[in-house]
């Protein structure tokens, strides 16, 4: 089955071609630093690692492109107010790249307990100032922007006439006209839906650049149109983000490339759908904004316990990606339940040996195994629905189950069908949909377990379980101490 992609941009299905196969340029819109990961950041991280596991696993190269906000992200997320990094930058009195690189090792922390892959290339905008400015000057070149007071603006109304603002998003752009002529010919805008591609930095500002309009920093939407174009040229095969992003950032994004560069970025545009909890859009104002950190910890009031990384990318899996989820203490109890099952048939499976010996092969057998496995990629071949691939796991988990506890009847398989179950199940829950064994949350509770264990061996003179208890402590480089007051351990010296 070929893959088909749900392009936000057609609104509909399309046959994956890229543009230069086997490469395949990706970009997608990273964390903006100013806080911690939430639980938004973490299902949008994971449903985009998904694709990009996926088609390597499909023989693909991936230039995977994840940038990072650190400047220009501005109040209203658009054109006007203070850049939160250096807002909250003054008010912890710290410098605004301190402040950035706390919150982007919390984030990287968060991402590598959800295992998620690093990106191929995951730039900085503060790192990439100097493209931003060389591409606010070929869309001034053009006449589609504007100087004001020392900052830059695009001028959409101007844009619109030629172009197709709002074709991403489906908005028209009469009606946002409409909507927002109250405010026009106030401030520095000409237009109300104006933009801005470069703000002018007050004299206290403390994130600022040389530029030729003045010392200013750069607005929300460009760095991204910037950084794709230097790491995947000036049109490349997906752009992915939050269903949040597409309107104004990526409407925003296409227009500033399209004027810049002649053409839209992106072939296929890709946008993950909301997480909503307990039935709520998710938000502060409401107290059910959780944080990464809080889920794993279970540090929140409306959490009954903490939940493991891999729970919660378990729970992300369950929903084709462009669906809502909602986040419940239930939903996350039967996450868990589940990831245990496929974990639990993981490693059953690794111990599984093929034998025919005294077995008749069952057609029916081979069949519902060999229509699982294809399940499996057809499931990620349709728009990379993960909760359809997991459906057949489950099925291929019956047929392991049933061999863990009976291996003669592994013989009702050929051994192609055989090799097959083992690695497609193989594939898709370790390289594809990225789930590993997790430690136990806390090893001391089950060393100290074994050691209740190692007194009563003594007590009772089992003596070669006392050997095998020690010699399984030395094989951890722990060591046991036998005390006066008690039995305990220690790490090996």
């Amino acid at each position: 089955m070929e893959l088909n992609v749900y392009n936000t941009l057609s609104r509909k299905k399309e046959k994956f071609e890229p543009l230069n196969p086997p490469f395949v340029g990706m970009y997608v819109c990273g964390p903006t630093v100013y806080g911690h990961g939430h639980l938004g950041h973490g299902r949008a991280a994971v449903n985009f690692d998904i694709i990009f596991r996926f088609l390597k696993a499909s023989g693909y190269k991936v230039r995977y492109i994840r940038n990072v906000t650190d400047v220009g992200h501005l109040e209203n997320d658009a054109d006007s107010g203070d850049d939160k990094i250096a807002k909250r930058a003054r008010l912890e009195q710290l410098e605004p790249m301190e402040v950035a690189q706390n919150y982007l090792n919390s984030y990287r922390d968060d991402m590598r307990s959800l295992n998620v892959l690093p990106p191929s290339i995951e730039p900085l905008a503060t790192g990439h100032i100097t493209e931003q400015i060389g591409l606010i000057n070929k869309i001034i070149d053009q006449g589609f922007a504007y100087e004001s007071q020392g900052s830059v603006y695009f001028d959409v109304e101007k844009y619109s006439k030629s172009g197709d603002y709002g074709k991403l998003s489906g908005r028209i752009i009469e009606d946002m006209l409409s909507n927002t002529r109250n405010l026009d010919g106030q401030g520095e805008k000409r237009g109300a839906l104006d933009f801005a591609l470069w703000k002018k930095a007050s004299s206290e500002h403390i994130m600022k650049w040389e530029s030729p309009w003045g010392e200013g920093f750069p607005g929300w939407h460009i760095e991204c149109s910037a950084m794709s174009q230097k790491y995947l040229g000036e049109r490349f095969d997906i752009h992915g983000g939050g269903l949040d992003l597409m309107f104004p950032h990526h409407e925003c994004e296409i227009a500033q490339s399209k004027v810049g560069n002649g053409q839209d970025p992106a072939k296929y545009w890709l946008h993950n759908n909301m997480v909503t909890v307990n039935g709520q859009k998710m938000g502060k104002s409401l107290g059910n904004f959780i944080i990464l950190k809080d889920i794993f910890s279970g540090n929140h009031s409306l959490l009954e316990k903490g939940y493991s990384p891999m729970t919660v990318r378990f729970f992300i899996l369950q929903a084709q990606y462009r669906s809502t989820i909602d986040f419940s203490n239930d939903a996350l109890k039967a996450s868990n339940k589940a990831y245990n099952r496929i974990m639990n048939g993981l490693m059953a499976l690794k111990t599984l040996i093929y034998s025919s010996e005294n077995v008749t092969l069952s057609q029916e057998a081979i069949k519902i195994v060999n229509d699982a496995c294809d399940g499996c990629y057809d499931g990620m071949n349709d728009d990379f629905n993960t909760a359809v691939t997991i459906s057949h796991l489950f099925n291929l988990l019956k047929k392991i189950n049933t061999y863990q506890i009976n291996p003669q009847l592994v013989g009702e398989l050929d051994e192609i069908s055989f090799n097959r179950l083992k690695s497609v199940y193989l594939l898709f829950v370790e390289e594809i949909l990225g789930l590993v064994n997790e430690n136990p949350a806390d090893k001391e509770i089950l060393i100290n377990a074994i050691l209740e264990l190692y007194s009563d061996f003594k007590l009772n003179k089992q003596y070669e379980k006392v050997d095998q208890v020690r010699a399984w402590f030395k094989s951890q480089k722990l060591v046991i101490k036998d005390m006066k007051s008690g039995i305990g351990w220690s790490y090996e010296e």
